[in-house]
């Protein structure tokens, strides 16, 4: 639905007039974009489903696979760290906010998840990165180093986007724990260990929490799709080499192969990664 598709944008980058019919048909026919698009469908599936080819690049001419390969351990990585992030910041709020309800600490943490849900994450990615550079000169590190070679140098380039997609991952989880924490704390069986003197630490971790973070990590399924969504625009901002800056070029470009070739991978990794989820 973008105006203008791959044709259009190789005419011009070649100094071509669109309205150059006979370049135009040309193109078309090596890039095989003349067939009627569930011609193309069928030969793109086929070639799936038995040779296990995503097709190649619409202007490198790369296989379309290699393409992900090479790019897929970036995207997981982030997306690992920034749902580690939300964790390390939601379940801590959400089981203190509960067990200490309508107090000062309650109403902080309450509203951080206001704040969280309120603020986009492309926004908070564009003021780190935009801010500090103002002000203090220092930008977020972007070197891709892989993890088992230098994991320090490794870490220091992911921890910042995965602190800004993290943090507005985590409202939602916290507002959950906290919802199912406060259900959880009124059930019998903690009355009754409440009543037998057990003590509070023993109540929260060993009979509460346990049950009350079942639908969360539920909900963190459900989360996937929305983290690798958001890897998108965070990879485009700290300019991180993932499938989320790949996606974003491919679209600029209108590289047909790599889009449907990204989307097939992303939505095959949020069924897996459901179904691991269900199995928990």
């Amino acid at each position: 639905m973008v105006p203008g598709d791959v044709i259009d944008l190789m005419l011009s980058e070649n100094d071509f007039s669109s309205t150059d019919l006979e370049t135009r048909n040309q193109i078309e026919q090596a890039l095989g974009l003349d067939q009627p698009i569930y011609i193309q469908y069928w030969y793109w599936l086929g070639n799936i489903v038995f040779r296990g080819d995503l097709g190649n690049s619409l202007w490198q001419d790369t296989p379309v696979l290699e393409d992900i390969l090479a790019r897929l351990p970036v995207t997981i990585e982030l997306s690992i760290l920034s749902l580690l992030v939300a964790l390390l910041i939601a379940i801590p709020i959400g089981v203190y906010s509960a067990i200490r309800q309508e107090t000062p600490i309650d109403y902080i943490g309450r509203s951080f998840s206001i704040l969280a849900l309120a603020v986009p994450s492309f926004w908070l990615g564009t003021m780190v990165v935009i801010l500090p550079a103002m002000w203090w000169g220092w930008t977020p590190p972007n070197d891709i180093v892989p993890f088992f070679e230098e994991p320090w140098t490794n870490l220091k380039t992911f921890i910042t986007p995965a602190l800004v997609l993290g943090a507005s991952l985590s409202a939602v989880t916290m507002r959950m724990t906290r919802s199912m924490m406060l259900e959880v704390l009124r059930q019998d069986y903690v009355r009754t260990a409440w009543a037998k003197g057990l003590r509070e630490r023993t109540v929260v971790l060993r009979h509460a929490v346990k049950n009350a973070m079942i639908p969360v990590v539920t909900l963190i399924g459900l989360l996937v799709p929305f983290l690798f969504g958001g890897t998108v625009i965070i990879e485009q901002i700290f300019q991180l080499p993932g499938i989320g800056q790949l996606l974003f070029d491919a679209v600029t470009q209108r590289d047909y192969p790599i889009i449907t070739g990204v989307f097939l991978i992303v939505g095959g990794m949020v069924i897996l990664v459901n179904l691991i989820v269900d199995l928990c």
